[in-house]
């Protein structure tokens, strides 16, 4: 597996020969400088890349290469949106950059309402409250059919939230929701994001996953032509959030986006902790069914309460099975590379990471530590090499089919 990293660019505080000290090898980055919907530049390509190179990296993955609101509300003439993606892609083919992970939510990317919640043993971590998503909905966005989202013991604790909360309070609930918007992003307050909401009226599961197939029948057929490789990330979390459908939750959802159009470009970016978030999934069964579409994968763990609510556990704690998750990993692997493919090794980042030591110093992007993810990293690098060094995965997952 090829130990990657993801680098915000110009926006991170944490530089390239930092990051060179983790041991990873592969870099996981976007142009973030570039609004949604306009082609990136074969140079501005090339020079990002000369520079992950410069530092001793390969630019293995872009994440991500977004997709316009209006392609995902199927908004108007989209001909010039799908002709500048397909272009971006051409682009970033022509410069040898060929997978391209991205996602289909709505209007937000990954949502959470604590963005340093305490852990045991000292440390922060993101956190996704049942309760205060609720307060935030019912009495900060005033969006009345949150009722039917949420029990009443959730919507009752809500309330006795919102009553204690100070305006500050509010404030850092909002700010903490829209932090998961990536790189440079312009972020909205309340009537912003009722404004972005009231763009998605009318437009039910059907609906989004009717303009998701136009999407991927409009790009997939050119990522062939270039030899790229898409690979959608799940829902974060994996339920409908604020109204807004997800249509990216579960392994019937993966079935559906992969048959949608049926080709091996059309790839799963298997995040297991945006999987592992819904109580229903079984991740390493996920993995396991879809092996062949994983381009790649995305490591980190979150422990769940029973009203909903989660939070990011250490990689190798959690509810995922860690162990078992990479052993089909390296299975699938190998069973690559029995067909003789040159392309076997799969990328994968340690994803988010606890806030460690003087983490919280750096002010990095939300979920993007130093430290925390190099722990990741480091126990995420035990678990391969033990199971490598005696063929571990076999014993654990067996032989892979060869189709999804």
């Amino acid at each position: 597996m090829k130990e990657s990293w993801r680098w915000y660019g110009p926006f991170d505080k944490i530089t390239l020969p930092e990051i060179a000290q983790t041991g990873a090898t592969g870099i996981v980055t976007a142009l973030h400088e570039i609004p949604y919907g306009e082609v990136w530049p074969r140079a501005t390509i090339a020079a990002t890349r000369d520079r992950v190179q410069a530092a001793g990296f390969d630019w293995v993955v872009v994440e991500s290469l977004p997709i316009h609101e209006r392609i995902k509300r199927g908004d108007g003439d989209l001909s010039e949106l799908f002709a500048n993606y397909r272009q971006s892609m051409a682009n970033l083919a022509a410069e040898g950059i060929h997978t391209i992970c991205y996602n289909f939510m709505p209007l937000l990317d990954w949502t959470r309402t604590d963005l340093a919640a305490p852990v045991a043993r000292g440390g922060t971590c993101l956190r996704f409250s049942a309760t205060r998503m609720a307060a935030f909905e019912l009495f900060m966005l005033g969006r009345a059919e949150a009722e039917a989202d949420y029990p009443a013991e959730v919507r009752a604790a809500a309330a006795a939230w919102f009553q204690m909360a100070t305006e500050a309070d509010r404030e850092t609930l909002l700010q903490s929701i829209m932090a998961g918007l990536p790189g440079a992003y312009d972020r909205y307050d309340v009537a912003g994001l009722r404004k972005g909401l009231a763009l998605y009226d009318g437009i039910g599961r059907d609906d989004l996953r009717a303009n998701y197939r136009r999407f991927l029948q409009e790009i997939i057929p050119a990522a062939e032509d270039l030899g790229m490789r898409l690979c959608v990330h799940p829902d974060d979390p994996p339920r409908d959030i604020l109204g807004l459908p997800r249509i990216v939750s579960n392994g019937d959802d993966i079935a559906w986006i992969m048959a949608a159009v049926d080709s091996p470009a059309n790839g799963l970016t298997l995040c297991s902790g945006s999987l592992g978030a819904n109580p229903a999934n079984d991740v390493p069964a996920i993995a396991r069914r879809f092996a062949e579409r994983i381009h790649f994968a995305h490591l980190r763990n979150v422990r769940k309460d029973a009203d909903g609510s989660f939070e990011e556990a250490a990689h190798l704690d959690g509810d995922t099975d860690m162990v078992t998750l990479v052993a089909v990993l390296l299975a699938e692997e190998a069973r690559r590379r029995d067909e003789g493919r040159a392309d076997a090794d799969i990328p994968f980042r340690p994803d988010h990471g606890h806030d460690l030591l003087d983490d919280a110093a750096r002010e990095t992007h939300p979920g993007y530590p130093l430290i925390g993810r190099l722990r990741g990293l480091a126990e995420l690098r035990g678990v391969i090499r033990a199971l490598s060094a005696r063929k571990g995965y076999r014993q654990l997952v067996g032989p892979l089919a060869s189709s999804v």
